[in-house]
């Protein structure tokens, strides 16, 4: 392990722009005990991180302040809150939650266990507010989409599908700087030097120079690009299997918003700026395809799990709740939390309120009031997340234990 000296830390840090959290959904796997590991070593272990302070972002309210409480189906969200029960036990903020799981685990499947009940005798609402102390935010949506896919390139397969490089440096910038906590840069060496790893453009271009394995390939690249957004996906092979990816690391360069770049060049109205208006857009402009897609300079890398009629598995390390679960800001709400969230369905001012669990974490997702939707898995999943950009309100579910000081 070659040493890193502290300023080449910090000049990495802030020529790569980096943040808490991995661009995408997809959770983050990496948490190094080291200054410098080899990023081999990282995938599948499970990240630790640690929930922010309560403040006075979470105001008291009560059950009646909640919008559509009352109508709310409750007991679809009670598996997965049983699932972040489960998650949350080794987690700092663990030992609080830890009397109302275990009331919550005596009460599955009784006769009479009213989850609706159980949450207002065991929970108290908290308004989550931002920092201008404004109380409503952005909703987004996501999905796990389905591509298809070849093991080997061929004809109409030509987009890799790569795992993480071998080269790829993951550095705890805490363990030179404490004052950085949670500070994590992707990188690589160049002679003794750690320098910014590749972008997207350059590891399209390098292709097989890229030292490590392929996972597979794909038959469309503007899948792929949205499958690198969502951060997990499945892929039907040509022999009929399917395979299932799920976010394994990032090169750790700031994403860019494609969507936003067509907006800006006038290529796309505001409202049309959608997953299927740039879809579209790509269908009518193959030939610029790529000189799009290398503007977000971002790149996502996949591992392969086991294949399995769950949701992915989210930043919690537990599987995602079609319309259960959200992926928040982990700085601002602690993952494994009981969510309640009222916004309206996509391009509507129908009401959607409805309890949902802080279970995942994205890129994009920044801020207090700021979730992204889970909608779950295939094509009708995708229509909806695509079209999702609603304002909304949240509130936080905690037990007196946690109750903020």
């Amino acid at each position: 392990m070659r040493k890193i000296q502290a300023a080449a830390l910090l000049f990495v840090a802030l020529m790569t722009g980096c943040s808490t959290v991995p661009t995408t959904t997809p959770p983050a796997t990496c948490t190094p005990a080291a200054a410098c590991p080899a990023c081999p070593a990282c995938p599948g272990q499970p990240q630790t991180l640690t929930p922010p302070p309560f403040s006075r972002s979470f105001q008291p309210a009560n059950w009646s302040d909640l919008p559509g409480w009352s109508d709310d189906d409750v007991a679809a969200a009670w598996p997965a809150f049983l699932l972040s029960c489960r998650a949350v036990a080794g987690r700092p903020n663990g030992p609080g939650w830890k009397r109302v799981c275990d009331l919550a685990r005596k009460a599955d499947g009784k006769p009479g266990n009213d989850p609706r009940l159980f949450f207002e005798q065991n929970l108290k609402p908290y308004a989550i507010l931002a920092g201008d102390a404004s109380d409503s935010g952005m909703v987004t949506g996501y999905y796990e989409p389905l591509l298809r896919g070849s093991r080997t390139r061929s004809k109409g397969y030509a987009q890799p599908v790569l795992g993480v490089p071998d080269d790829l440096l993951t550095i705890d910038l805490s363990s030179v700087f404490p004052e950085l906590k949670d500070k994590r840069v992707r990188g690589r060496l160049e002679g003794n030097k750690v320098v910014p790893y590749w972008s997207r453009a350059e590891i399209l271009a390098r292709g097989e120079k890229i030292p490590g394995k392929t996972l597979l390939y794909v038959d469309d690249a503007v899948e792929l690009f949205f499958l690198q957004v969502q951060g997990s996906g499945r892929v039907k092979l040509t022999d009929g299997s399917m395979v299932r990816l799920n976010y394994a690391d990032q090169n750790g360069q700031p994403y860019q918003s494609i969507g936003r770049i067509l907006v800006e060049r006038g290529e796309l109205k505001l409202e049309d700026a959608s997953m299927q208006g740039i879809q579209s857009w790509a269908r009518a402009n193959p030939t610029r395809l790529d000189s799009l897609l290398n503007v977000n300079p971002s790149y996502v890398f996949f591992r392969e799990v086991p294949n399995s009629q769950d949701g992915p598995t989210g930043a919690l390390g537990v599987p995602l709740t079609a319309e259960r679960s959200i992926a928040v800001d982990p700085r601002s709400v602690p993952l494994g939390s009981p969510v309640f969230l009222a916004t309206t369905r996509p391009n509507s001012g129908v009401p959607m309120n409805r309890l949902v669990m802080a279970q995942d974490t994205g890129g994009a997702i920044k801020g207090a009031v700021r979730a992204d939707f889970f909608w779950g898995f295939g094509k009708e999943a995708g229509e909806q997340a695509g079209r999702m950009k609603q304002s909304g309100r949240v509130w936080i579910l905690l037990p007196s234990e946690l109750a903020p000081k």
